[in-house]
């Protein structure tokens, strides 16, 4: 067979190659072939100048340094998660008098197994709420004046009375504006100055017509407590009295009036216990509250 093409013929086109694949077992049959032309072109690399890479070392480094310096802060500081979840309950007592419905903040009844005098239990039963307001008119003045640093946001109060009706008890939470160190620094200065056994900073009653705490009003306080809270902005007190609205001359703080040896008459009507008691089962409720605010999810 003549290979070699005529005079003038064009000539023949090179002999086509053939690509054999090697056997797989599993291969999957590839799909046609992208056409080349359809393809992305890849573009050079450029070589990198020593000047860039310089500075994206600088920057590196930069960063970590920054991290590490925010981590290191954050245990200098006591910045932690925990920290964080103190954040979030005082966000949620500050609001916790709009938020919660009255009766979970000042229960209908309460009950009190162990806290009257000699360990006998006490059930008291709320008289009247009053309505929610500020600070100005529901304190004493110089209470109003030691609270200052804090702020009031919001005052609320009620007052219950005992089993027998023979006393009354008005029960008291400021919600403040203060943050963490304004608590603590004001919770200091409670303590260490006495503040909480001071007759002229004695929480004021909550009178209520038409009850047993009719005649429940400043010359009738017998017994009182305040306290001022840390894990929470909020500042709670009580204070007790006769419902048959004697004047008493002669009030005790509760750290007194529940002594062993307290001779007072408001002692032995166990009217120390009385504030006491709700004082602390308000407290504690609302710290239950608060708690469970702060934990739910945003």
């Amino acid at each position: 067979m003549e290979l070699t093409p005529p005079p003038g013929a064009a000539p023949l086109p090179p002999h086509p190659r053939f690509h054999v694949p090697l056997p797989h077992a599993h291969r999957p049959y590839p799909g046609p072939e992208t056409p080349a032309e359809t393809t992305t072109r890849l573009r050079p690399v450029r070589t990198r100048h020593p000047a860039r890479t310089a500075a994206a070392a600088v920057c590196v480094v930069l960063g970590l340094g920054l991290i590490g310096g925010a981590v290191t802060g954050s245990y200098l500081t006591g910045d932690s998660s925990a920290d964080a979840g103190a954040r979030d309950a005082y966000a949620a007592g500050r609001d916790a008098w709009r938020d919660v419905p009255v009766d979970t903040l000042f229960p209908r009844t309460i009950k009190g197994e162990g806290a009257g005098p000699g360990g006998a239990d006490r059930v008291w039963t709320r008289v009247a709420v009053a309505p929610d307001s500020g600070c100005a008119t529901a304190l004493d003045p110089l209470l109003l004046k030691t609270l200052r640093p804090v702020g009031c946001e919001r005052l609320l109060r009620a007052t219950y009375t005992d089993a027998t009706s023979s006393s009354v008890t008005t029960v008291g939470m400021v919600f403040t504006e203060g943050g963490t160190e304004g608590m603590r620094a004001l919770s200091t200065r409670f303590t260490d100055q006495h503040l909480d056994s001071r007759t002229d900073l004695m929480p004021r009653a909550y009178a209520v017509k038409d009850t047993v705490a009719a005649g429940f009003g400043d010359k009738q306080r017998a017994s009182w407590t305040v306290h001022v809270l840390t894990e929470v902005p909020v500042v709670v007190f009580a204070v007790s009295g006769f419902a048959d609205g004697r004047t008493v001359g002669d009030p005790q703080p509760v750290a007194e009036a529940v002594a062993a040896d307290a001779a007072t008459a408001a002692a032995q009507a166990g009217l120390g216990h009385e504030a006491k008691g709700i004082a602390d089962r308000i407290e504690r409720g609302l710290r239950r509250t608060v708690t469970d605010l702060s934990e739910k999810p945003r």
